[in-house]
């Protein structure tokens, strides 16, 4: 092992493999060294760090706190070093593939799991890693890899399109819920119903709710907009509770319905959210991203079904 300035890592293994086993003779057999040979290693190593790592009681060794805090780091280290050492002894093709999806806060929850769920099932396994946040900076991360695919709500503006490549997922038309008792009482003169009613918009840029808005606009509704929320999650729970209607895909109308004990109000077939897949320019080899970009015909049927 090399050194990282006046960090010797062959002592810290030493180190660690000491208090990890609670004793010099146990951890010299561990190590195949003579305690002698371990506990000068040990103390060059404290004599480097000028600071004592164990302390002797009752016979035993026991860290200091300057020693905890060290074993700490080495044992994120080292745990992590084995992980590795497990995952690169394994044949390539068993080896699991890793997956960093970044999810546009204005995406839906349930639609994102659909988008992404079937990673998770190919024959290999997959490491998911989720990411939520805004489109821009989500790109961004993908840009400095950090990220592996961007699912989002919008393809990428005019100046960005040399660096990515977008991939049309699935558009499906938004439909309106509410509570049962506020949605029954939208339901009837539909709609002209929702004139004033409580409304419960997403405060974050999602194409639909300009959509969505202009739609209001043409039917002379005016737009009482009780409360705004960035999660739309969170926006289900509001509705659920009675607080206003909400709109959501009706792609996951029936989810929407069983999870949050809401009612359809109506579905607005001129208002469609567009969801994107979101690639780097040059593409990628890992085979769960290209399992996300894959055409789904269960999904568009499922669409289809839910919009008749």
């Amino acid at each position: 092992m090399s050194e990282m300035g006046n960090l010797n890592l062959r002592h810290l293994y030493y180190f660690w493999v000491i208090a990890r086993e609670g004793s010099i003779v146990r951890a010299a057999e561990s190590l195949e060294l003579t305690p002698q040979t371990l506990s000068g290693q040990l103390a060059t190593f404290e004599s480097v760090l000028g600071n004592a790592l164990f302390r002797r009681a009752n016979r035993s060794l026991q860290l200091t706190d300057f020693g905890r805090t060290v074993f700490g780091y080495a044992d994120d280290m080292f745990q992590t070093a084995q992980a590795l050492t497990d995952v690169l002894q394994q044949p390539p093709e068993n080896r699991p593939l890793s997956l960093s999806v970044g999810i546009a806060a204005s995406i839906h929850k349930l639609i994102a799991y659909h988008l992404t769920a079937p990673a998770l099932f190919l024959a290999r396994e997959v490491r998911l890693s989720c990411r939520t946040g805004d489109t821009t900076e989500l790109l961004k991360r993908l840009g400095q890899r950090e990220l592996d695919i961007v699912l989002t709500d919008r393809e990428p503006a005019s100046g960005e399109a040399s660096h990515f490549r977008s991939h049309r997922l699935a558009s499906s038309s938004m439909s309106l819920f509410a509570a049962p008792d506020l949605a029954r009482k939208l339901s009837s003169d539909f709609p002209a119903s929702l004139d004033r009613q409580p409304f419960l918009a997403t405060s974050l840029d999602a194409p639909y709710i300009s959509a969505l808005m202009n739609w209001f606009s043409s039917q002379n509704i005016r737009v009482k907009v009780i409360a705004e929320v960035d999660d739309s999650a969170l926006i289900k729970v509001f509705g659920r509770e009675g607080v206003g209607y909400f709109a959501a895909p009706t792609a996951i109308h029936d989810e929407v319905c069983r999870q949050y004990q809401v009612e359809h109000v109506a579905s607005i077939h001129e208002v469609r959210d567009t969801l994107y897949a979101v690639t780097r320019a040059r593409g990628s080899h890992n085979a769960a991203v290209a399992e996300l970009l894959r055409e789904r015909p269960e999904l568009n049927d499922k669409i289809e079904k839910s919009e008749q």
